[in-house]
C-alpha cells in the first residue's frame, strides 16, 4: 500500500497541460486504457473555444461533467407565465413539477413575496480590552470604515446597492475576547460574494490600523487581534415566501383520497417535529431548489447551506413548509433564505446557464429568488401529494425505469415492451431484470 501510494503522489500537477493531466492519469489507474481515453474525451464540446471557457471554470479540468436539463412548463407566478429549467438527473423531480404547476395553475397559482433582502458579513476579532472603550472606538470610527470602501462599492451604488450598516457585536458569551464587525448589504441583482468580501477584507484593514492611533486605547488594546473576513452563508435577512391556496375539496377530488388534507397537514406536522422527517422533508423541497440554482449558474451548496441552518434557526431542525386549513381553504407556504443572483459569477459565460435565464425572461436576482422559491414548494406539493395517497415508490419507479433498463442494455424494442409491461406492475430492479431475461427468451 505505501509503494503504491508514493507512485502515485505527483508534483506540478496543475502546471500540466489538459491532455497530460489526461495522460498521467490514465497511465496511473487505468493502464493506459484506450477506452479510459474515451470516456473523457467524449464529452467534450466540439467547439475548442466553448471548451476553452469550460475549462477555465474550474482547475485541474479534464472534461465535462454532464446533466440532464429538464423543463417544467406551465408555472403561474404572481399572474406571470414562467417554464422552469431544471439540471437535474432524477426525471421524477421534473415530473412532479410538471403535475404541480398543472395543478396549481388552475387554482391562481403560486404568490410570492420577498420579505427581505439583506446579506451579511462579518469581520471577526479578538479584543483583550475595555469593553466600553471598543464601543466609543467602533462608533467613531464607523463612517470612515464605510467611507474607505468607497472605490469597491461605487459600481453596486450605481446598481442600486451597496453597504447598508455595521455593528459591533459583543460575541464574548461564546469565546473569550471574541468580537464581530457584522456588515449587511445590498447587492441587487448578484449574489455579490466578492464585492462582500472586499469589503469586509477592507473594514478588517480600517479597523487595525485606527486601533494604532487610537489615544484612548492602551498600548495591549492597540493590538486588535483580526481572525478572518469573510462573508456568511447564513442569510435569514435574504427571505422569500412562496404560497398557494385552494378549497380542501378541491384536493380531495383531485386526488381521489378519503382525508387527503387532513393527512396532508399531518405529514406537514410530523416534519415539523421529528428531525427524522425532517431531513427527508427538506431535501424534497431543495430537489426543487438545487435543480433551478444550478441551471442558473448559482452556488448551490451556499444556498443549501444556508436553507438548512434556517431550518434549525429555533434551536430544532424542522420543516421548512408549513400548512393551515381554515374554513375550508387549504393555505401551503414555505419561506426560504434564498441569496442568488443573475449577474456575475458563470451568468454571461456559461451559453446553457445565459439560455436558462432568457427562458426565465432574463428575471431580477428578486424574480429569481421567487422562481426558485416556488420550485422548492411545488417540488414539496408533489412529494407529500404522493406519500399521502398512492406513497412515492409507484410514481418513482415508474419514472426510474428506463434507468434499469437502460443499466441492463436493454434495446429499444425490449424498452418499448416493458415500459407498457410494468404500466400494470410493480418496479423493482430484480422485477424489470426477470421479465427482461423472460422477453428475450421469448417466454415474455
Amino acid at each position: 500500500m505505501k509503494k503504491n501510494k508514493i507512485k502515485n503522489k505527483i508534483e506540478g500537477f496543475s502546471k500540466l497541460t489538459k491532455y497530460e493531466k489526461i495522460a498521467w492519469v490514465n497511465k496511473t489507474y487505468f493502464q493506459d486504457d484506450k477506452s479510459s481515453l474515451k470516456q473523457i474525451e467524449q464529452y467534450w464540446v466540439n467547439d475548442s473555444d466553448l471548451q476553452k471557457i469550460h475549462d477555465e471554470f474550474s482547475e485541474n479540468t479534464i472534461s465535462n461533467f454532464l446533466l440532464p436539463l429538464g423543463l417544467a412548463p406551465n408555472f403561474l407566478i404572481d399572474g406571470k407565465d414562467y417554464t422552469i429549467p431544471m439540471a437535474i438527473e432524477e426525471s421524477s423531480v421534473v415530473a412532479a413539477a410538471c403535475k404541480a404547476a398543472k395543478f396549481w395553475r388552475k387554482r391562481g397559482g403560486f404568490k410570492t413575496k420577498i420579505i427581505d433582502f439583506k446579506k451579511t458579513g462579518q469581520v471577526h476579532f479578538i479584543f483583550n480590552g475595555d469593553i466600553d472603550k471598543l464601543k466609543i472606538f467602533f462608533n467613531k470610527i464607523k463612517r470612515k470604515l464605510i467611507n474607505d470602501c468607497e472605490k469597491i462599492s461605487q459600481n453596486m451604488i450605481k446598481r442600486g446597492g451597496g453597504i447598508l450598516d455595521i455593528e459591533l457585536l459583543d460575541k464574548t458569551i461564546d469565546l473569550d475576547n471574541y468580537f464581530q464587525l457584522n456588515a449587511t448589504f445590498d447587492t441587487v441583482d448578484s449574489m455579490g460574494a466578492n464585492f462582500i468580501n472586499s469589503c469586509l477584507e477592507q473594514f478588517a484593514k480600517s479597523l487595525n490600523r485606527e486601533a494604532l492611533i487610537h489615544e484612548p486605547f492602551s498600548i495591549n488594546e492597540k493590538q486588535i487581534q483580526v481572525i478572518m473576513s469573510i462573508l456568511s452563508n447564513y442569510t435569514p435577512e435574504c427571505l422569500v415566501r412562496a404560497e398557494v391556496s385552494c378549497p380542501v375539496e378541491d384536493l380531495e377530488s383531485e386526488f381521489n383520497t378519503e382525508g387527503f388534507a387532513y393527512k396532508f397537514e399531518q405529514a406537514i406536522k410530523i416534519a415539523k417535529s421529528q428531525k427524522e422527517r425532517a431531513v427527508t422533508h427538506n431535501k424534497g423541497i431543495m430537489n426543487g431548489i438545487d435543480a433551478v440554482v444550478i441551471a442558473t449558474g448559482n452556488d448551490f451548496r451556499a444556498i443549501e447551506a444556508g436553507i438548512h441552518a434556517y431550518a434549525a434557526r429555533n434551536g430544532k431542525y424542522s420543516s421548512l413548509s408549513d400548512v393551515k386549513i381554515k374554513n375550508g381553504v387549504l393555505n401551503f407556504w414555505v419561506e426560504l433564505p434564498i441569496s442568488i443572483g443573475t449577474v456575475g459569477g458563470i451568468t454571461s459565460l456559461h451559453p446553457l446557464v445565459k439560455w436558462c435565464l432568457k427562458l426565465l425572461q432574463n428575471p431580477t436576482g428578486k424574480e429569481l429568488m421567487k422562481i426558485v422559491a416556488v420550485a422548492g414548494l411545488a417540488q414539496n406539493f408533489g412529494a407529500l401529494s404522493s406519500l399521502v395517497s398512492s406513497g412515492i415508490q409507484k410514481g418513482h419507479m415508474k419514472m426510474h425505469l428506463i434507468n434499469i433498463l437502460n443499466a441492463l442494455k436493454a434495446s429499444e424494442d425490449e424498452k418499448n415492451k416493458l415500459i407498457d409491461f410494468f404500466k400494470s406492475n410493480v418496479v423493482s430492479y430484480s422485477s424489470v431484470e426477470k421479465e427482461l431475461i423472460k422477453l428475450r427468451n421469448n417466454e415474455f
